[in-house]
């Protein structure tokens, strides 16, 4: 029997996704094979989760790609991104939260490519007068991240319903937790 990698790399996604600590035999469960046969195809926790990073890297692109980050106004390019990354959020919590994958001194070059395309919006954005100038692009990157997976997870978990994830996940970042009729505090 030929065994489908993609069904068992999502496979594993979905799990993981779920439970972070599950074993190789409950990925092997969960992907309908043997722990063997999982063995055959990862040696091991680290190529699988190796493996989800590839998957993780590949979606990010594309949905890079669908976005078409450079047409129009910068925030609703991003509004498209967080629409086209949602159906890829949980494993990019998963990923985000991997420790494995920032380990030692090279981090895997599709991050560096995705955190350049995702900057280079948000300096777009600065340009054009549309986004903040006083937060720097590569901070706007990680709190996106960082909103993304706690986005996936509130849904996951059920706190948050599908259908508002890129609503609540954009206007957060685009117009902040602050009320706009509240008067900023200036920091001493």
């Amino acid at each position: 029997m030929s065994v489908d990698r993609d069904h068992v790399l999502r496979s594993a996604a979905a799990l993981l996704t779920r439970k972070s600590t599950a074993t190789m035999d409950e990925v092997a469960k969960a992907a309908g094979i043997s722990r063997a046969t999982l063995h055959r195809h990862f040696a091991g926790r680290d190529a699988l989760v190796r493996a989800l990073e590839s998957l993780g890297i590949a979606e990010c692109e594309a949905a890079l790609d669908t976005a078409a980050l450079d047409e129009g106004p910068a925030p609703e390019a991003l509004r498209r991104l967080i629409r086209t990354l949602e159906p890829s959020a949980a494993l990019l919590a998963f990923l985000y939260t991997e420790n494995q994958l920032f380990e030692g001194e090279e981090q895997n070059t599709g991050w560096t490519r995705i955190d350049d395309r995702i900057a280079d919006l948000f300096r777009r954005g600065q340009a054009a007068g549309e986004f903040r100038i006083d937060l720097t692009p590569a901070w706007l990157t990680e709190a996106l991240y960082g909103l993304l997976a706690s986005g996936a997870w509130a849904v996951t978990e059920g706190r948050v319903a599908r259908k508002d994830f890129t609503h609540m996940i954009a206007e957060l970042l685009l117009g902040g937790a602050l009320r706009q009729d509240t008067p900023r505090r200036k920091e001493s």
